[in-house]
Parts: structure tokens; sequence; C-alpha cells
């Protein structure tokens, strides 16, 4: 118990460190002078000094709300390079977001698919594919773009996974993120995110979800290589097998499917779309 009251003490100690910097970053930000100009659309350039401030938010941040991306080591981009898939989206760069994904065709594809398993996510989840965040500090443009691209495919590997969004998954695919891609900040969250668990949902996720993380996300393919967008019409099943990747334990889903919606373009993909 002391131990975690420390922790407790600590995590305190960081939030306020965190808001402080925070504010101070804001206002030096508003007030200084940028030299540099913006590497991309979007781009903030830093100097050292804010990057230090932006860290230490970063740092916290990861430990309260696990599902933020994290920082992205060049490491991702040379496993990209590696894969033809992975170079690929290097070169076209796409986005995955309500104005490049045609959700409404995705929901008439059949079942069993990668496009019908994302619409059905997303309706049983109520998430949008609009909900990641802009990257912003990243200096280099193509490292941006692979933080980008694994923020917006984060809702896929929920989707393949078939993870709901609440903390004990957020935290499982955590533990897998960090195994098979290696994100550092994944890593931390992974490590102290725990200690905000009650000791059954703690007990049940170091005996269930996290020997299916490290397993699984060990020995899989990197998924930051998948391109998503070019295997909707694809089995999901067939993903699964050659990536290397299977099913967590059992997951506990508190909102039911509904399958009006799909029920719906179902009948309309069998009518001919009358």
């Amino acid at each position: 118990m002391s131990a975690i009251r420390a922790l407790q003490a600590s995590a305190r100690q960081s939030r306020l460190l965190a808001e402080t910097s925070s504010r101070l970053s804001a206002h030096y930000i508003q007030t200084r002078s940028v030299q540099t100009q913006p590497a991309y659309e979007g781009h903030i350039p830093l100097n050292w000094f804010e990057t230090g401030l932006l860290t230490i938010g970063s740092a916290y941040k990861a430990l309260t709300d696990p599902r933020r991306g994290g920082l992205v080591l060049p490491r991702l981009r040379d496993i990209m390079l590696a894969s033809t898939e992975g170079r690929q989206i290097l070169k076209e760069r796409p986005r995955i977001s309500t104005r490049t994904v045609d959700l409404e065709k995705l929901a008439l594809l059949p079942e069993g698919t990668v496009g019908h398993a994302y619409i059905s996510w997303l309706e049983r989840t109520g998430v949008t594919p609009d909900t990641r965040e802009p990257v912003h500090y990243i200096d280099d443009p193509e490292l941006a773009y692979v933080m980008q691209r694994y923020r917006e495919c984060h809702d896929l590997y929920h989707c393949i996974f078939n993870l709901p969004v609440n903390f004990e998954s957020e935290l499982a695919l955590k533990y897998f993120e960090f195994a098979n891609l290696g994100l550092p900040m994944a890593g931390f969250a992974a490590a102290f995110a725990p200690l905000r668990l009650n000791s059954e949902k703690r007990a049940r996720l170091f005996n269930e979800a996290v020997p299916w993380a490290i397993k699984c996300g060990t020995s899989a393919k990197s998924l930051i290589t998948i391109y998503w967008e070019k295997r909707w019409e694809q089995d999901v099943k067939k993903v699964k097998e050659e990536f290397g990747i299977w099913d967590p334990p059992v997951v506990r889903w508190r909102k039911p499917l509904n399958g009006t919606k799909l029920a719906t373009a179902k009948a309309q993909r069998e009518s001919g779309g009358q």
C-alpha cells in the first residue's frame, strides 16, 4: 500500500508539473518569434526549450490517457521501408477519415471482410475515423506522417482484435503495440496505467490480456505495414493469418451490436441497391 501511495503522490506531482509546463509552453509559443518555417501543413516548429516542455506533458498524458499514441521512432519508418506494402504507404500517404473513406460503401461489403468489420466496430463503439488528433510537433514530414498513420490505424487494431473502447482494452492494445511496434510511450502507459485498475481488473489484465499481447505482438508481422485501404474487401481471417495475429481472450462488451444499419445495408446489397 505504501508503494501505491508513493506512486499516487508522484502522479499528483507529475500532474502539477505537466499543467505548469503546459501553461508556460502555451504562453511561450504565443510570445516567441519563430525562425523556422513549417515543414508541412499543420506543423508547429519547436525549439529545444519547447520540446522539453512538450516531452514532460506527453509523458504524463501517456500515463493518464493510454489512448494517446505517444512518440514514434524512426524505426517504424524503417520497418515500413523494408516492406513493399509499407513503402507504398509512405509514397502515397493515404489518410483514414470520413473525407477519404466511403463508409457507406464499406457497409455494403460482405460479412467477414475488413471493411464490414470496421463499419461494425465504428457503429458499436460510436467512434468515427475523425477522432484522432493531427500531428503538429514532429519536424520531419515523413516521420510526422508515420505518427499520423499510427494514430489513424489505431482503431483498426481495435477492430481486427474485436476490442471495445474501454480502459482495460486500451491497455491490452498498448501492450500489443509496444511489443509489435516498439512505441516507447505505449510501453510507458502499459507499465504504469494498470495502477488505476482495481485488483480484480488488474489481475484479469495480467493473467489474460498481457500474455496474449506480448506473445502475439512479438511474433506477428508489424501492423504498421498494412495498407488497410487496399484490403477492405479482404477476409479478416486471411489478414490475421498473413500477419500472424490471433484474437485476444474473451472480451467483455458492455454495448450490444445494433445490427439495424448493417441489416439495411445487406438488404440493399441483395436487392441491387434499389
